[in-house]
C-alpha cells in the first residue's frame, strides 16, 4: 500500500469535540500559565461533554517547561497512553492534531487533549522577557551556542520581524507587491476584529493607517505586525465513532499536512515559497478536497506577509498573485474567501504561538457558532500554522462530515 493510501485511511476518523480560548480585551490575563492550562482544558473537555477521567492522551508544546506533556499529566492527576511534546513553535497545534489523529485512528488512545497558555504581555509589564526580539535574542544566548547567535545576531537583524521584512522585501522585487497590498490584509483581519467583542483591538483601520504606522522592518509597519498578548486555548480529539451524538457536534479532521525547510531565515532556500507548499498539498490530497472548496480559512497572522505566502502556496492564488487576490476586501467581512475571522493574531490575540487559536476559531465557525462573523453554510475550514521564521507549517482540512 503506497503512502497516500495509508494516509487516506485516517481520513475522517477522528474528530474535535471540544474547544476553548482565553483571551482579554486587555491583552492580559491573571494567574500563571499553569493555572489557564488547566482553565482551558476544564472548558474544553466541558464543551466535549466529557471529563479528565476520559482523557488518555495529553499532547502539550508550552515554551519553558523541561517536560510539557509529562509536567502537565502530573499536575492533572493523568496517567496517559499516549504523550507528545512536539514543538515547532506556531504551528505546532497543527501538529499535534496531526500526531492525535494518528494515534487516535491507530488505537493509541481515545480522547486526547491539546492545550497551549503564555503570558508575554503580562510578563513583560512584570519585569519579564515578555515575547518577541529581545525574549528571542536573551534565550539565544542564555543556551549553547547555536547557528542563530553566530550567523545572524552579530548582524543586527531585528527578531523576529526582520525575517519576515527579508521575505517581504524579496516578494516585492519579484512579483511587484506593494505595502498598499499588505495593508489590505491587515484592514481587512481588523474588520473581522470589529465583529468579535473578544478581540484585543476592534477599532477600524485604513490601509492609509497601516502605511502611516511607523515601520518596525522595513517594508514591515507596526500594524503589519502581531500582537502580544497573554492566551490560553486547548482541544479535545476522539475517534469519530465516538463523537457521534457528542455535546457538540464532531469537526472531522480529514486532511493533515506537515513540512519544514530551515530553522533561521538565512537558510530558507527561497524567501517567497514555504514548505505550505507541501504541508497543504499533502492535506488537500488526503481529504480529497481541492483549494476551490474551501469555505473559510484560518490561517497564521504573525505579519502580513506570512497570510500572502499562505495564500499562494496553499493554492489559492498562483505565486506572485497574492497582492491582486486580497484586493478589495476579499478576505473580510463579506469577501469572496473569508480569512481569519476572529480578527487573527493581527487583531484577535497572539501570545506567541498561534495556531491554537486557529483550531479553535476553525471548530467554531464549522459548528455555527460564529455569531456576527459567523460564515454562511461553512462545511470545508484550513486551519494553517506556521512556526519559527516561515520555518515549519502544518495544514488540517476540518469538515463538517466525516466522509464527502
Amino acid at each position: 500500500m503506497n503512502q497516500t493510501l495509508r494516509r487516506r485511511e485516517h481520513r475522517g476518523r477522528a474528530a474535535i469535540v471540544g474547544v476553548a480560548d482565553l483571551v482579554s480585551t486587555t491583552g492580559e490575563l491573571p494567574g500563571s500559565t499553569r493555572a489557564l492550562e488547566m482553565e482551558a482544558i476544564r472548558l474544553a473537555l466541558a464543551d466535549a461533554g466529557l471529563t479528565l477521567a476520559d482523557v488518555d492522551g495529553i499532547f502539550a508544546s508550552t515554551g519553558g517547561t523541561f517536560m510539557p506533556s509529562l509536567e502537565l499529566a502530573e499536575y492533572l492527576g493523568v496517567q496517559p497512553v499516549w504523550t507528545d511534546s512536539t514543538q515547532t513553535g506556531g504551528s505546532s497545534f497543527e501538529v499535534l492534531c496531526e500526531h492525535a489523529v494518528a494515534a487516535i485512528t491507530l488505537g493509541h488512545c481515545e480522547v486526547a487533549v491539546i492545550v497551549y497558555a503564555a503570558t508575554p504581555k503580562s510578563s513583560f509589564k512584570h519585569g519579564g522577557a515578555g515575547f518577541g526580539g529581545g525574549a528571542q535574542r536573551a534565550a539565544a544566548l542564555a543556551g549553547p551556542v547555536s547557528p542563530m547567535v553566530e550567523w545572524e545576531l552579530p548582524y543586527g537583524m531585528r527578531a523576529p520581524m526582520g525575517a519576515y521584512a527579508l521575505a517581504a522585501s524579496r516578494h516585492m522585487a519579484m512579483f511587484g507587491t506593494r505595502s498598499e497590498e499588505l495593508a489590505e490584509i491587515a484592514v481587512s483581519t481588523r474588520r473581522w476584529a470589529s465583529m468579535n467583542p473578544r478581540a484585543r483591538l476592534q477599532e477600524l483601520i485604513t490601509i492609509d493607517d497601516v502605511l502611516a504606522s511607523p515601520f518596525e522592518a522595513s517594508p514591515l509597519h507596526k500594524l503589519d505586525c502581531c500582537l502580544v498578548t497573554d492566551g490560553a486555548g486547548a482541544v479535545v480529539l476522539t475517534s469519530a465513532e465516538r463523537a457521534v451524538g457528542g455535546a457538540r457536534p464532531g469537526v472531522y479532521v480529514l486532511g493533515a499536512g506537515t513540512s519544514h525547510t530551515h530553522a533561521m531565515i538565512s537558510e530558507m532556500p527561497d524567501l517567497t515559497q514555504t514548505a505550505g507548499v507541501v504541508s497543504g498539498s499533502r492535506a488537500f490530497e488526503m481529504a480529497g478536497v481541492r483549494p476551490d472548496d474551501v469555505d473559510v480559512l484560518e490561517t497564521y497572522d504573525s505579519f502580513t506577509i506570512t497570510v500572502l505566502l499562505a495564500l499562494e502556496d496553499l493554492g489559492f492564488c498562483a505565486k506572485g498573485e497574492g497582492g491582486a487576490f486580497v484586493a478589495d476586501g476579499r478576505l473580510g467581512p463579506g469577501g469572496s474567501f473569508p480569512t481569519n475571522t476572529n480578527g487573527g493574531g493581527l487583531a484577535y490575540t497572539h501570545p506567541g504561538m498561534y495556531g491554537m487559536f486557529l483550531l479553535v476559531e476553525a471548530v467554531r465557525q464549522l459548528r455555527g457558532e460564529g455569531g456576527p462573523r459567523q460564515v454562511p453554510g461553512a462545511e470545508i475550514a484550513v486551519a494553517h500554522g506556521c512556526g519559527g521564521v516561515l520555518s515549519s507549517t502544518s495544514t488540517l482540512v476540518l469538515g463538517t462530515e466525516a466522509t464527502r
